[in-house]
């Protein structure tokens, strides 16, 4: 009979040695993760703050294999858009501080 596992989300707080990671799950639990070989195989990179989805056995709920590393587009698009605006504002007020002093 094969091992049920299940799967979850979660954000890498701590990289470890030799692959290991520590992952705080969304129920707040901590788990020792640690890179599937495909993973290892792609050379993905992973990071402490990246969100990954890892793979749990029903034997020891404290280990886990990281499986996917989910892409943070959405955080990442919100700063570049902030950092625009902001160039935008400087732009702006530069602009303005050269009208005042022609």
């Amino acid at each position: 009979m094969t091992e049920k596992k299940k799967i979850h989300e979660g954000l890498v707080t701590e990289a470890l040695s030799n692959g290991m990671f520590r992952v705080r799950l969304e129920n707040d639990a901590f788990v020792l993760g640690y890179i599937s070989g495909r993973i290892r195989l792609n050379l993905i990179q992973i990071l402490p703050g990246d969100r990954v989805q890892i793979e749990i056995s029903d034997y020891d709920s404290t280990k886990g294999r990281i499986i996917h590393r989910l892409s943070n587009k959405k955080s990442k698009n919100k700063e570049s858009n902030n950092e625009e605006l902001d160039n935008k504002e400087s732009n702006n007020e530069e602009l303005d501080n050269k009208e005042s002093n022609n």
